[in-house]
């Protein structure tokens, strides 16, 4: 059959790129395949009718972000005693007392470290015992006295073991010296031996990664001896 006779094929299809010579029609797509033309067309269709989509409905606030709740899901009333002072709160049950005291109670001397009760920073007294705040939630904590480094000053006048760590720069960075002092001063009430070895093994729930732990130590020591003395 000679070649211009044959009749077309889908390749013919392909590369009928170019615009129909005058006087006839464009030839439709073979075989059920999409012309370059006829794809790229539709292609471009699809995307104004989605971009005119999505300016809609911004036009219209569809796509707007649903405004935040007033208070968490979930939020269940709490009533803590910190430092004398009694405060009602709205909280999700897993707020931890160490988020709770900082967060809502701006109390912001108890201080957040490793958050796995591992570095002693976030100590406070609940009914005259140290614990680790960030271990403890704060809805477990209703009806509890509950102090904070905020609490140990009375009347401006620091507590007999913040003048001792004073004293004796019980500190240097400062950050785990909050938790520091609260272990300190609940030990003091504490059956702990007298020597420094005693102190230390009292104390070892607190991590100072400045090294001041000797300072510590003898800071405790003092404040042990002047309570004995009065």
């Amino acid at each position: 059959m000679d070649q211009a006779e044959r009749p077309p094929l889908p390749e013919d299809a392909e590369r009928d790129t170019g615009s129909p010579e005058p006087g006839k029609t464009e030839q439709e797509p073979l075989l059920g395949r999409f012309s370059r033309r006829a794809f790229l067309t539709q292609l471009g269709a699809a995307g104004v009718a989605a971009t005119a989509g999505t300016l809609h409905a911004a036009a219209s606030g569809a796509a707007e972000p649903p405004e935040e709740a007033s208070e968490e899901a979930g939020a269940i009333p709490v009533t803590l005693l910190v430092n004398g002072q009694e405060y009602h709160l709205k909280l999700e049950p897993r707020v931890t007392l160490l988020d709770a005291l900082r967060e809502r109670l701006h109390l912001y001397g108890t201080k957040k470290g490793c958050d796995h009760g591992q570095c002693g920073a976030c100590t406070v007294h609940v009914n005259g015992r140290r614990v680790n705040s960030c271990l403890s939630f704060a809805a477990m904590h209703q009806g509890d006295r509950i102090t904070t480094i905020e609490g140990l000053a009375h009347h401006g006048e620091l507590s007999v073991m913040q003048q001792a760590f004073v004293v004796n720069d019980g500190f240097q960075c400062g950050y785990c010296t909050p938790g520091q002092i609260m272990s300190a001063t609940a030990l003091m009430t504490e059956p702990i031996g007298p020597s420094d070895d005693d102190v230390r093994a009292a104390m070892s729930g607190n991590i100072c990664r400045c090294g001041a732990y000797t300072n510590i130590v003898t800071a405790v020591q003092e404040a042990r001896k002047a309570s004995t003395r009065t």
